[in-house]
């Protein structure tokens, strides 16, 4: 038997049934990921696995080094063929890491290859991919069609003129690209040259001064507003932890003149917290009125290797879980906005499992009558994005709050190979499930289990987030 079949990953027949009927077919709305909308606006054609496939994917660039493999072969200046024949070389060391399952569920569902990859087989599935890239239903646009995409939001800065979404929205593209509004440099001011460069780059797309605390606000507004209008209903965050300097808006004016155009710059950590609760409110309440989406990352130690950081760049594989304490922070956050009434629909994702239930048991404080899971406990993320990690999460949800509610999977990827990470998580919903179903734990009732599993693949997520197509 291959060994991606179609039972993959389901233990049982009711947990078969339920994957079968009622989550394989759904379409999937990937409503967090890091693709570039260039290249679903210029349909790119990739021209090897490698450029597909292990570009950007720093999943991968991190097996790698934890390998051995030298970062030549990983991000420096081999040849697309040596680096795919490194990442072989790897995968075999990769048993029971959740990579081994996805290389073969990819090479499966976008290339039909049932081989096992490894040193071996590598130079033949280096050709049989490259020859099947080259045809035009592996554009990037076909594969979003070939794997029933029906929307996907990308992950965009406020500064950013969108051109590229623009273009997908004018030529008439039939699946959803949308910009998510991620204004986390907003109060990156560890590094004032950056962020005053940043500053200067908002003002400009906003045609806004940038030059008091009030104007960086009216310009965030002005370009959540354009974010707005080509189709944006979420904004995202990737924060160490939740800021709650609820009386911190007026020293946030100290907190930007000292940084904004200075040229003696001394950095106060302190700061940054203050200048971000009032950056996170102000986007929190446009959130609101509009009625967005917000999403919270909390919870990752990031760019940990400064000597990879200053020779590679950011977002390359050395990041961590953190071990920051995260309930009350986070509990006066969402407070603060729900007393304005201002809270709007909030997604919560925790790096650290540790804070499954502090995170669960915190989105239920917030439900208000207006919306079915108004406030979630997102997916597994990142080190949590795995058949373990997932069943923690989901699990930690059923305790603590409505499972049917959940608006369920994302890829949170660079890839466009990452797709079969939703059939990953169905599956893996589906044999929980199923396991609770044989065990007498959930009736026996495909009308009752069956449409809650349809509506965490895709139904649930479509009537939350409210996307123009979806």
């Amino acid at each position: 038997m291959s060994f991606i079949h179609d039972d993959f990953l389901l233990s049982t027949a009711a947990a078969r049934r339920l994957y079968h009927t009622f989550a394989k077919d759904e379409p999937i709305l990937d409503y967090h990921n890091h693709l570039p909308p260039k290249d679903i606006a210029q349909d790119r054609q990739f021209k090897n696995i490698h450029e597909i496939w292990l570009e950007g994917d720093h999943y991968k660039w991190r097996a790698m080094r934890c390998n051995g493999i030298a970062e030549r072969l990983i991000t420096g200046d081999a040849s697309p063929r040596e680096k795919f024949l490194a990442w072989a070389a790897t995968v075999p060391q990769t048993l029971r890491n959740p990579l081994y399952h996805w290389t073969h569920l990819e090479l499966k569902r976008y290339f039909g290859i049932d081989t096992l990859l490894n040193e071996k087989t590598a130079p033949a599935i280096w050709e049989q991919t490259e020859a099947a890239l080259a045809r035009p239903e592996m554009s990037v646009r076909n594969i979003l069609r070939s794997q029933k995409v029906r929307a996907l939001c990308t992950t965009d800065d406020p500064a950013d003129d969108l051109a590229w979404h623009q273009q997908c929205a004018a030529d008439g593209f039939e699946i959803g690209v949308y910009p998510t509004f991620r204004p986390d440099k907003a109060f990156a001011i560890a590094d004032s040259d950056s962020w005053n460069a940043w500053c200067d780059r908002l003002g400009a797309a906003a045609n806004v001064e940038v030059n008091s605390l009030a104007n960086l606000l009216l310009a965030l507004e002005k370009r959540h507003d354009y974010f707005h209008s080509i189709g944006g209903r979420l904004s995202d965050h990737g924060l160490s932890h939740a800021f709650s300097h609820l009386d911190a808006e007026k020293p946030a004016d100290r907190v930007f003149n000292r940084y904004r155009g200075s040229t003696v710059r001394k950095f106060y950590p302190e700061d940054i917290p203050t200048l971000a609760t009032a950056v996170m409110l102000h986007v929190g309440r446009l959130n609101a009125a509009k009625g967005w989406t917000m999403q919270l990352h909390l919870g990752a130690i990031r760019n940990n290797n400064t000597r990879l950081a200053r020779e590679i760049g950011a977002d390359v594989g050395c990041d961590s879980i953190g071990d920051w304490p995260q309930a009350e922070n986070l509990s006066r956050f969402l407070d603060a906005l729900d007393k304005e009434n201002a809270l709007p629909k909030t997604v919560l994702y925790n790096v650290n499992p540790r804070d499954n239930y502090v995170f669960g048991s915190m989105a239920g404080n917030f439900a208000d009558g207006t919306t079915p899971g108004k406030v979630q406990f997102g997916s597994g993320w990142w080190f949590v994005d795995q058949k373990e990690g997932m069943e923690w999460q989901i699990n930690a949800l059923s305790n603590l709050g409505l499972l049917s509610r959940f608006i369920g999977m994302l890829t949170d990827s660079r890839s466009f190979m990452s797709f079969p990470r939703h059939e990953y998580f169905r599956r893996t919903l589906c044999n929980l499930l199923g396991s609770d179903i044989e065990a007498g734990l959930l009736p026996d009732d495909d009308a009752l289990v069956g449409s809650m599993v349809k509506n965490i693949c895709y139904t649930n997520a479509k009537a939350y987030l409210g996307l123009v197509r979806s």
